[in-house]
C-alpha cells in the first residue's frame, strides 16, 4: 500500500510539443487569455505532439536523437477555421499537413502503426470554466487561416496542476540557419 507521501504527490505529466513560433504564438496566447485564461496561463500556443502515455519511459536524449533522421525540415502545418467542441470548447482544426505531422510522431515513438492524433491548437479547453470573453464576437477575432513553419519540438513538463515547464528542445530537421 502506498505511503500517504506518495498517494499526495503531485502527477507529473511529460509530452512532446511543437510550440507556436512568433509573430502568431504571441497573437494566439492574447486570443486565448480571452477565451480560455486558465488554459493560456498552463501552457502557450502550441500542438500537441505525442502524449504523456507514448512517451513514458523514454528520456529525452532517446526522443531528439530520432530527429536526426527526418530529414524533411521543418513541419508545415495550415489550420482552418475555429470549430467548437464539446460545448465552449474551442480549436483550430489541421487543414494541411497532417500526413507529415503523423510522419513525424511515428519516427518519434519508433512505431510505423502509432495512433491516429490530430493535429490541432486547442483555443479554449472545454474542462475549464467557460470564460466571459468566450463569445461569438471573439470567436469572430480569430484567424480563419493559419500557415505555421515550426522548427523546434519541445519535450514539456507539468506537475500536478502548475502550469507546464521546458524540460529540453531540439530542431526539426534542417540545419540550424532553418531555425530563424
Amino acid at each position: 500500500m502506498p505511503s500517504a507521501s506518495h498517494a499526495s504527490a503531485p502527477l507529473r505529466r511529460r509530452q512532446l510539443t511543437l510550440f507556436v513560433p512568433p509573430p502568431w504564438g504571441p497573437r494566439l496566447d492574447a486570443l486565448r487569455r480571452v477565451l480560455d485564461p486558465v488554459q493560456a496561463a498552463l501552457i502557450a500556443a502550441h500542438v500537441t505532439l505525442c502524449r504523456e502515455d507514448e512517451i513514458a519511459g523514454e528520456t529525452a536524449s532517446a526522443l531528439f536523437s530520432r530527429l536526426t533522421a527526418w530529414a524533411d525540415g521543418p513541419l508545415r502545418l495550415a489550420f482552418g477555421p475555429p470549430q467548437r467542441f464539446q460545448g465552449h470548447g474551442l480549436l483550430l482544426p489541421c487543414a494541411q499537413g497532417a500526413a507529415s505531422f503523423q510522419q513525424l510522431r511515428r519516427l518519434l515513438l519508433q512505431d510505423p502503426a502509432a495512433r491516429e492524433h490530430g493535429a490541432h491548437l486547442t483555443l479554449a479547453h472545454p474542462r475549464n470554466p467557460q470564460a466571459a470573453g468566450n463569445t461569438p464576437a471573439a470567436l469572430a477575432a480569430c484567424p480563419q487561416a493559419l500557415a505555421l513553419r515550426l522548427t523546434r519540438v519541445a519535450l514539456i513538463e507539468q506537475q500536478g496542476a502548475a502550469p507546464w515547464t521546458l524540460i529540453d528542445e531540439a530542431a526539426v530537421g534542417g540545419s540550424a540557419s532553418d531555425l530563424a
